[in-house]
């Protein structure tokens, strides 16, 4: 379907199966690795503080590296440790040869400076590609560790669309977790790539300039189905805790789900479509990034299809 037909209903982008078949593909090189070094490829987690949802990720990272084979180590700190004993032990990780990936669960309690701790990574390690290194190799359109949310977001792109050279795109939202990587990986895929945001004016017109839509501001509902280029392909970052009426709490997106799957081509459910992506995408990168550190040459493109 060519984004200007108008469907009556949109396809699902199913982002669980296709993490499902790059989890299961990083298995097999995992495997590969480890007969190569004699030892598994490993990924360092660093949780500060105490907060639910970290806890959450945190557990569902460790237990899914090491059912790709890979070895998991965790740091849990207290949400009163310093900025020094951080940094000591990210440094201590840095110098750990069983220790291919580095990832500090985001946000850290107020008191620690963020891009100090995360600019402490050695960027071959940097699998959240946060680093000033890794950003900039990005904007120069050079190979590097690539943020794993966006990425997660293109890989669902092409998978739908195939080549997206030409392509209109809009991005809501300037993060640099999510938006200003999401708009540079597409300018790398030849789109072009209007970046969207809070203070835009008339976003909703913006909006509907795009054949790809990428939703990462925060905000349950906002992209309204009128809003949307009819045949869009539509992919949802957000994920938003709302009550309902009987009290009970749900995840929603940024867009409004049923009135924009009546307008769009594809788009992707809240839950199941861009969050399994975003640990699937981690464990590629600690693998990627755990073959480029062993100088074995390594094809990405296999990983990704």
């Amino acid at each position: 379907m060519t984004p200007t037909e108008a469907p009556t209903r949109a396809a699902v982008i199913d982002g669980k199966a296709f993490a499902a078949g790059l989890r299961a593909r990083v298995g097999q090189a995992a495997a590969a690795f480890a007969r190569a070094m004699g030892r598994p490829a490993g990924l360092a987690v660093v949780l500060v503080g105490d907060d639910p949802a970290s806890q959450v990720y945190v557990g569902a990272k460790a237990r899914q590296t090491r059912e790709c084979g890979m070895a998991s180590f965790e740091h849990r700190l207290p949400a009163t440790v310093s900025q020094a004993e951080v940094v000591a032990l990210i440094a201590r990780l840095n110098a750990e040869p069983a220790v291919d990936g580095i990832l500090v669960q985001l946000p850290l309690p107020g008191h620690l400076d963020q891009h100090a701790v995360v600019a402490a990574i050695d960027p071959a390690k940097d699998v959240d590609g946060l680093t000033p290194l890794n950003t900039g190799w990005l904007a120069l359109g050079l190979a590097g560790l690539v943020p794993c949310t966006p990425l997660g977001c293109l890989l669902l792109l092409k998978d739908r669309l195939g080549d997206l050279s030409g392509r209109a795109a809009v991005v809501i939202g300037r993060s640099i977790l999510v938006g200003k990587p999401m708009a540079q990986l597409l300018l790398a895929e030849n789109c072009t790539v209007t970046l969207a945001h809070s203070r835009t004016r008339d976003l909703a017109e913006v909006v509907r300039g795009g054949e790809i839509v990428v939703a990462a501001v925060g905000r349950a509902g906002l992209v309204k189905g009128d809003w949307l280029r009819p045949g869009a392909c539509v992919i949802d970052v957000g994920i938003n805790r709302v009550a309902d009426e009987g009290g009970k709490t749900r995840l929603v997106g940024d867009v409004e789900y049923a009135s924009a799957a009546q307008i769009a081509g594809a788009i992707t459910p809240v839950p199941g479509g861009v969050g399994p992506m975003t640990i699937a995408c981690l464990l590629r990168n600690a693998l990627v990034a755990a073959y480029a550190r062993a100088g074995i040459a390594f094809d990405t493109h296999a990983l990704d299809r």
